[in-house]
């Protein structure tokens, strides 16, 4: 894809990022599509959640940065297949836990945004 996909892509990240490490709904919102299917894939904690459910969760919880949590995040790919369709791959530490992320994005209203999240729990690299 274009320069300006991948540019794209990065700055969708840097909200998502900023998103969850500041537990602003307002601001994911932005970065997921209405269709969202948010998915944890960890053994014996699975859990499939829509949109709306999700930020409920997101409104919720305590913000990692009010707690003085450091952002600890990378975006370890971002692939394209289709001038419509892209993936990510991302790790991040939150909330005493490690996670790896496996995003879908498809084009939503001209921009790029997250239809698909799954993740899993990572082993601490403490």
């Amino acid at each position: 894809m274009t320069a300006a996909d991948h540019a794209q892509v990065v700055a969708l990240m840097e909200a998502y990022f900023e998103g969850l490490h500041q537990a602003d709904s307002t601001m994911l919102r932005r970065v997921f599509h209405p269709q969202l299917s948010y998915v944890c894939a960890t053994e014996g904690d699975e859990l499939y959640l829509d949109l709306d459910t999700y930020m409920a969760r997101v409104d919720g919880r305590e913000p990692p940065a009010g707690r003085g949590d450091p952002r600890d995040e990378a975006i370890l790919e971002i692939a394209f297949g289709s001038p419509r369709i892209a993936r990510v791959t991302a790790r991040m530490s939150m909330m005493g836990r490690d996670y790896l992320d496996f995003l879908t994005l498809v084009r939503h209203a001209g921009e790029w945004r997250i239809v698909t999240k799954a993740f899993t729990y990572l082993p601490r690299k403490d």
